[in-house]
C-alpha cells in the first residue's frame, strides 16, 4: 500500500511539474522579447518530462501486455478501454494539431503582409504630421506672443502678458529668459511654483542662433508636453536677446496614439526580424503541448482503464473463486457507484452463500451422523433389509441380508424389480413377490417363503411397509427362519424318537421271549412239517424284532445328548484316511480329491467328522450304483465370511442327483432315496455339522449328480465350546432351547 501510494504520489507531482512547464513555456512564446532567455530552459525540462512520462507509459504497456499475454483476469477489458481511451483523444487532438499548425502558419504569414506594413508606416506618418502640425501651431502662437513682449517695457506690463498668453494659449507654464538663462519673468498654472521649468543649455544655444526649439517630452508614464522657446528679438540694436519658453501639456488622446503607434512600430519591426524563428518556436511550442497533452490523455487512459476494470477484474477472480468453492471471499469496495453496488451485491451473495453452504454442510453432517447411524442398526440387525423408490427400483440392501441371500445384487442396484428378477432367476419368487405386493399398493404384508440356491433350502419371513413422503418409496425386512424350524423338526423327531423307544422298544423283549419260548414248547410236539412252519414262523418274528430293536436304537440314539471332544484336526489328512477305506480294487467308482493345501486345522471331533465322511460317502457310493462311469470328487476350501474363517467340505457325485420333491427334506429324519435304510443318515450328518457351529446344504450339480457341502468354522465360537477338553452335551433340548 505504501509502494503505490508513493508510486501515485511521484506521478501526481511530476504531471503537476509538467504542467506548469507547459503554461511557463506557452507564456515564454507569446513574450519572446521578455523572457526569450528562459524559453531554451523551459522548453529542456517540458521534453525532459515528457520523455519521463512517455517512459513510465511504455512501461506500464509492456507490463499490461504481459499480462495479456499471460491470460491475467481483467488484462483484455483494460487493453480494450486503453485502445478505445487513446483513440477517443487522439484522434480528435490530431486533427486539431494539424489545424492549429495550418492556421498557425497562415497567421503568422498574415502578420508581414504589405498592407500590414503599409498601414503601419501610414499611421506612423500620420501620427507624425499630427505632432508636427501642432507643433508648428504652437510655435506660431508663441512667436505671435514673443513680438508682443518685445513691444513691452515695463515688467509688469511683461508678466500680464505672459498671463494673458497662458490662459489664451491654455500652456501650463509661460516664462521670459535672457539668453544667458537668466529669469526674467514667469507665468504659471500651479500657483505654488516658485522657480519655472528652464531649459538647458542646449536649447538657449539654439535659442542665441535666433532658431525656434520644439519638442515633446514627457511629463509621467502617461502624459508629454511640448516645450516650446523661441527667440525674442530686441527692437534696438543694442538691447540683449532673450527666450520665450512656453510649456503646453499635451491631451491624453495625442500621448496614448503616439505611445501606441510607436510601440506598435516598434514590434512589427520586431516580428519582421524574427519572423522565422518565431514561427518555429510558435509550433515547437504547439506541438511540444500537443505531445504531452497526448500522453497525457494516454496516462489518464491507463489510470482510468485500471479504475474501470479493477472492480471488473476483482468480481473476475471473486467469481472464479467462487467456482472452486471458496464462498469466503469479499472484494473491497473502493466506490459508491454502480461498480461499489455490484461489489457489495457480489460480497453479499458469497456471504449468503457461505451462510447457506455452512449450513448445507451441517445439514449434510447430521444427515451423514444420521445415515452411519442407520447403517449401523442396519448392519447389526439379524434381519436382512431392502429399499425401493416408488418406482419399484432396487437401492439399498444392509449386511445381514446379503449374508442371507449370498449375494450384494451389484448388477441390480437402481434397477427395476424386474430386470432384478432377470438378473438374479434364482431369487425370483422372492422379488415376485415383492413386486406384486407393490403393485396392489398394500401399506404393510407378510408372507413367508422358500428359496432354493448354493445354500440350499431356505425358509424367510418377509414383510414389507411403505414409506411415507413424498419420495416414497418401500422397505423388505426378511428374516432367515429356515434354522428355527428345523430346529424345531429336529426337537420334534427327538421327542417321537424317544417316545418310540418308550413305548416300542420295551414290549420287543417280552415279544422276543415268548417267540423263543414257543419254539422251546412246541419244537418235539410237532410233526416235521409243522415244525418246519413253526421255525420259519418264529425266525421270521425274532429278525423282525431284532430289526425293530436296531431301528430303535438308532432312534434313540438320535435322540441322546451329542458328546464331542475337540482337538485340532487335518482334515485333508482325514478325509484320505476315510476315503481310503472306501477304495476297493474290483470298484469301478472313481475318488478325486481337491484340497486346498494351504488349508489350516480345524478345531472338531475327529470321530464325528469321520462318522460325517462315512455317511457321506456311503450315500454317493449308493447313488452312483446305476452310473456308467461313477466318479466322486471330495473338495476342501478356506474361506473368509463376514463372521469370520470358516473350511468347507464338498463330496460331489455324477449321479442321477437327488429327486425335486424330497430335496427340500433331504436332511430330515426318514427320509430316504435308498429301499433299505432308516433315513437318519443325512439327518445325523447335519446335527453333527451343527454341532460344530457350522451348517450343511445340497445341491444337485448342473453337469448331473448330487453336492453336499459342509462347512464350520476354523475355531469355534465360545458359545460353540472352544476348549478342546470339554465334553458338549447336545440333544433336543438344547435345540429346542436354540430355536
Amino acid at each position: 500500500m505504501i509502494r503505490s501510494l508513493f508510486g501515485t504520489l511521484s506521478v501526481v507531482i511530476l504531471l503537476l511539474v509538467l504542467v506548469l512547464a507547459l503554461l511557463l513555456l506557452t507564456s515564454a512564446a507569446q513574450h519572446a522579447e521578455v523572457s526569450g532567455e528562459f524559453y531554451s530552459t523551459l522548453l529542456i525540462v517540458n521534453i525532459l518530462g515528457i520523455v519521463i512520462l512517455a517512459a513510465l507509459i511504455t512501461a506500464n504497456v509492456w507490463h499490461l501486455y504481459r499480462q495479456f499475454r499471460a491470460q491475467a483476469l481483467g488484462s483484455r477489458l483494460t487493453m480494450r478501454l486503453l485502445g478505445m481511451f487513446v483513440l477517443l483523444a487522439g484522434i480528435p487532438l490530431a486533427v486539431v494539431y494539424y489545424f492549429s499548425v495550418q492556421f498557425l502558419s497562415k497567421g503568422v504569414d498574415s502578420w508581414f503582409d504589405v498592407r500590414v506594413e503599409q498601414a503601419i508606416g501610414d499611421a506612423l506618418l500620420l501620427g507624425r504630421n499630427t505632432l508636427e502640425v501642432l507643433k508648428q501651431d504652437v510655435v506660431d502662437d508663441v512667436s505671435e506672443g514673443a513680438v508682443g513682449v518685445t513691444e513691452s517695457a515695463g515688467s509688469l506690463e511683461i508678466i500680464r502678458m505672459l498671463d494673458e498668453m497662458r490662459e489664451r494659449g491654455g500652456y501650463s507654464e509661460v516664462s521670459l529668459y535672457t539668453s544667458t538663462g537668466r529669469i526674467v519673468a514667469f507665468s504659471s498654472q500651479d500657483s505654488q511654483s516658485l522657480v519655472p521649468d528652464t531649459p538647458d543649455e542646449s536649447v538657449l544655444t539654439r535659442v542665441q542662433q535666433r532658431q525656434a526649439y520644439a519638442s515633446l517630452e514627457p511629463i509621467s508614464d502617461s502624459t508629454q508636453q511640448l516645450r516650446i522657446v523661441v527667440p525674442v528679438l530686441p527692437t534696438d540694436v543694442g538691447k540683449p536677446l532673450r527666450a520665450l519658453q512656453a510649456l503646453k501639456p499635451l491631451p491624453l488622446r495625442y500621448a496614448n496614439l503616439s505611445e501606441r503607434i510607436e510601440s506598435a512600430s516598434t514590434q512589427y519591426k520586431q516580428m519582421v526580424f524574427s519572423r522565422g524563428p518565431l514561427k518555429f518556436s510558435l509550433i515547437l511550442t504547439l506541438t511540444v503541448v500537443t505531445l504531452a497533452a497526448l500522453l497525457l490523455s494516454v496516462w489518464a487512459a491507463i489510470y482510468i482503464s485500471r479504475r474501470v476494470s479493477a472492480p471488473l477484474r476483482d468480481l473476475a477472480e471473486g467469481t472464479r473463486a467462487v467456482a472452486w468453492g471458496n464462498y469466503k471471499k469479499e472484494l473491497p469496495v473502493t466506490s459508491s457507484d454502480e461498480f461499489g453496488i455490484l461489489v457489495k451485491s457480489f460480497n453479499d451473495m458469497t456471504r449468503r452463500i457461505n451462510e447457506a453452504q455452512n449450513t448445507a454442510r451441517r445439514s449434510q453432517r447430521e444427515t451423514e451422523e444420521q445415515r452411519t447411524y442407520l447403517e449401523t442398526v442396519l448392519a447389526h440387525l439379524s434381519s436382512g433389509v431392502l429399499s425401493f423408490d416408488i418406482e419399484l427400483n432396487l437401492l439399498t440392501q444392509n449386511a445381514t441380508a446379503s449374508q442371507i441371500l449370498g449375494t450384494t445384487f451389484a448388477e441390480g442396484k437402481d434397477r427395476p424389480v424386474g430386470a432384478v428378477k432377470s438378473e438374479y432367476p434364482r431369487f425370483e419368487s422372492l422379488f415376485s413377490m415383492i413386486e406384486d405386493a407393490m403393485n396392489k399398493g398394500l401399506d404393510e404384508w407378510q408372507h413367508p417363503i422358500t428359496l432354493f440356491g448354493t445354500r440350499g433350502r431356505q425358509v424367510l419371513i418377509v414383510r414389507g411397509t411403505k414409506l411415507p413422503g413424498k419420495r416414497g418409496g418401500y422397505v423388505v425386512v426378511f428374516d432367515d427362519v429356515t434354522d428355527l424350524i428345523q430346529a424345531q423338526r429336529d426337537a420334534a423327531w427327538g421327542e417321537v424318537a424317544r417316545r418310540l423307544a418308550h413305548e416300542i422298544k420295551n414290549p420287543l423283549t417280552p415279544i422276543q421271549l415268548s417267540v423263543e419260548r414257543i419254539r422251546q414248547k412246541y419244537s418235539k410236539k410237532l410233526p416235521p412239517d409243522d415244525y418246519a412252519t413253526l421255525e420259519r414262523a418264529t425266525r421270521t418274528i425274532a429278525q423282525q424284532v431284532e430289526s425293530m430293536k436296531n431301528m430303535v436304537n438308532a432312534f434313540s440314539n438320535y435322540a441322546q445328548p451329542v458328546q464331542m471332544r475337540l482337538k485340532p484336526v487335518r482334515l485333508n489328512q482325514l478325509v484320505r484316511d476315510v476315503a481310503e477305506l472306501h477304495r476297493r480294487a474290483d470298484s469301478p467308482i472313481k475318488i478325486i480329491f481337491d484340497l486346498d493345501e494351504d488349508l489350516p486345522e480345524l478345531m472338531a471331533d475327529s470321530d464325528r467328522l469321520r462318522q460325517v465322511l462315512n455317511n457321506l460317502l456311503i450315500n454317493a457310493k449308493d447313488a452312483l450304483a446305476q452310473t456308467l462311469h461313477p466318479e466322486i470328487r471330495i473338495s476342501t476350501l478356506s474361506v473368509r465370511e463376514r463372521d469370520g474363517a470358516h473350511i468347507r467340505l464338498t463330496v460331489a457325485d455324477n449321479g442321477p442327483g437327488v429327486p425335486k420333491d424330497i430335496m427340500e427334506r433331504l436332511f430330515e429324519p426318514y427320509v430316504s432315496t435308498k429301499a433299505k435304510g432308516t433315513g437318519l443318515g443325512l439327518a445325523i450328518v447335519k446335527r453333527i455339522a451343527e454341532e460344530h457351529g457350522g451348517r450343511l446344504w445340497a445341491e444337485n450339480r448342473g453337469n448331473g449328480g448330487a453336492c453336499v457341502t459342509i462347512q464350520v468354522p476354523q475355531v469355534m465360537r465360545r458359545e460353540n465350546v472352544t476348549d478342546p477338553n470339554l465334553r458338549v452335551n447336545r440333544g433336543p433340548k438344547a435345540e429346542e432351547k436354540i430355536a
